[in-house]
């Protein structure tokens, strides 16, 4: 993590009892020792600088789902991985993405309908993200990073592209826990949860409503599923909940203020940039792959 992020410094585990074990209880699994700085994360350590960079992420993260329906992880995620690792970014994620998700999954009267016709993908999701968590926990250097940046490049280019995809009735059976598998690997390897879920959701052909709450629901599903694998790994230290909490509150204030701008500019055109902003700043995390 940058300095400008650094708060006070805190004590950690010594590394040596780090290196005996896969996970050490209360520190990021297995990277005392290659990050110095994992400390001060855990301690919730930002200094002020630090957390008006997290305020601000996800006020924006927060307006950006409140115009379009999504985007809080893919924005929080993506531009709080240009400053720390992505499984610190990915571990304040976690309430505001599930407070905010259920608000969305909540919103109609297809919850249960749409749960027992997509169940499959989200057991699958739930099993592929809490399988591959520990590929975002416990990696170090540039490789996290430059992994989200990729998927963020791919997600981008594939809204902007505007294909018009559809998903046969007699494929859904076998296609959705695929997708859901595949989802759920990609989320425990770099914290977004949107490919290839989104445009797999939207070639089902449902209605606009249905499409937000079924959106909701494989976002809550991949967020609980991420904070459990997290968990699973030692990667979400209370220090990180409590962060977490506090990004809750600048996330909600962002989703009211893009749900009443939402009636007043054109949801295809505010689409449309941010999905230009994600591929510039997912080629930026992938360009670290290589400098």
């Amino acid at each position: 993590m940058p300095r400008s992020l650094r708060g006070s410094r805190s004590p950690g585990r010594p590394a040596a009892r780090c290196r005996a074990r896969r996970r050490c209880s209360g520190t990021w699994p297995a990277a005392t020792e290659r990050d110095p700085h994992v400390t001060d994360f855990l301690s919730g350590g930002f200094g002020p600088f630090g957390w008006a960079v997290i305020l601000a992420t996800f006020l924006l993260a927060g307006f950006v789902k409140g115009v379009i329906g999504l985007g809080l992880p893919t924005v929080a995620v993506g531009l709080l991985a240009t400053v720390m690792a992505p499984a610190h970014a990915a571990a304040l994620l976690i309430v505001p993405s599930f407070v905010t998700n259920i608000w969305q999954l909540l919103a109609g009267p297809g919850v249960g309908a749409l749960t027992r016709r997509l169940w499959p993908m989200m057991a699958a999701i739930a099993a592929g993200t809490v399988a591959s968590a520990g590929l975002i926990a416990g990696a170090t250097g540039r490789g996290p990073a430059g992994a989200l940046g990729l998927a963020l490049v791919a997600y981008a280019a594939t809204g902007l592209a505007g294909l018009s995809l559809r998903v046969p009735a007699r494929a859904e059976p076998w296609l959705s826990p695929l997708v859901g598998l595949a989802t759920g690997l990609v989320t425990g390897a770099t914290g977004v949860f949107v490919i290839p879920a989104v445009p797999y959701l939207q070639a089902l052909n449902l209605g606009r409503d249905d499409l937000i709450q079924a959106l909701g629901l494989s976002f809550t599903v991949s967020t609980v599923a991420l904070a459990a694998g997290l968990a699973r790994e030692g990667a979400l230290p209370l220090a990180a909940g409590a962060a977490s909490l506090v990004a809750l509150a600048p996330a909600l204030l962002g989703m009211a203020a893009g749900q009443w701008l939402r009636g007043r500019v054109s949801a295809q055109t505010f689409r449309r940039a941010f999905l230009v902003g994600l591929l510039l700043l997912g080629a930026h995390l992938a360009v670290r792959l290589w400098l």
